[in-house]
């Protein structure tokens, strides 16, 4: 096993297989801290310049990453899961609900009326998903999963994974 560092997930040692995936989750993890402090005005521009440039910030990275990401877990990491890890059904019914949410959010920041409390939230909910499949899904993962079928689940999402994060 590889070892992951980042200054926003502890270190961990994280199976091959989701080494791209934990990249992603520093990626989005970093971007949500900046959107966060854009939406409560600690990021400049100020105003509601620099929420556009934040909101459009996540809208790329959710085209660029995100859809890729969740493209990947739900067709190669998550039925892995379910056929090998009953026990992670509920968590994953959570995850991809999750997904859907923060698709949903993507949509919606083109609204001007709250564009702060929506950057916020979109930003919360992108973090606290992040942190749930490091602190969770991935360790359930790495406890059960055996190394044949984890290398191939592996294989598939780094085909369906590009890294080229601004």
């Amino acid at each position: 096993m590889r070892v992951v560092r980042c200054k926003y997930i502890r270190t961990m040692p994280r199976h091959p297989s989701l080494i791209p995936l934990s990249h992603d989750h520093h990626h989005g993890l970093a971007l949500a801290l900046r959107c966060r402090k854009q939406a409560l005005g600690r990021l400049k521009p100020l105003g509601i310049q620099g929420l556009k440039e934040r909101a459009q910030e996540l809208k790329e990275f959710f085209r660029a990453s995100l859809a890729p990401h969740f493209a990947a877990e739900e067709s190669a990491l998550f039925p892995f899961m379910r056929a090998s890890i009953p026990e992670s059904e509920n968590l994953i019914q959570e995850l991809l609900a999750e997904h859907e949410q923060l698709r949903g959010w993507v949509g919606l920041l083109e609204d001007e009326k709250h564009p702060a409390k929506l950057l916020f939230e979109a930003a919360d909910l992108l973090e606290r998903h992040i942190r749930r499949e490091e602190r969770e899904l991935f360790p359930l993962f790495e406890a059960h999963a055996a190394s044949s079928g984890a290398e191939s689940v592996g294989k598939e999402i780094a085909k369906m994974i590009k890294h080229e994060h601004p």
